[in-house]
């Protein structure tokens, strides 16, 4: 995977992964809770992820939401605060 599109769909993952446990991330920017810098951090990140190939299987079968990440997601701290 080239590098930008390997970005583009670990941003994504991150997206839906956020709006699955229902962590605001543009209330967050607006308010400052999370930086830009934070933001791209948890993206690169993401990309690291072990559990990267489980990620939108996981997503897929949390439609409606759920109350936690899985465990292995790296940026489940993040995840937790953005939900507040």
């Amino acid at each position: 995977m080239k590098l930008f599109s390997k970005i583009d769909h670990h941003y994504d993952l991150m997206s839906r992964m956020a709006d699955t446990v229902q962590a605001d991330i543009g209330a967050a920017l607006v308010s400052e809770t999370v930086t830009g810098q934070e933001l791209r951090n948890a993206v690169i990140a993401c990309t690291g992820c072990e559990g990267g190939e489980e990620c939108p299987d996981w997503l897929a079968s949390h439609t409606e939401g759920a109350a936690d990440t899985p465990q292995y997601c790296r940026n489940r701290d993040l995840m937790l605060r953005l939900r507040g």
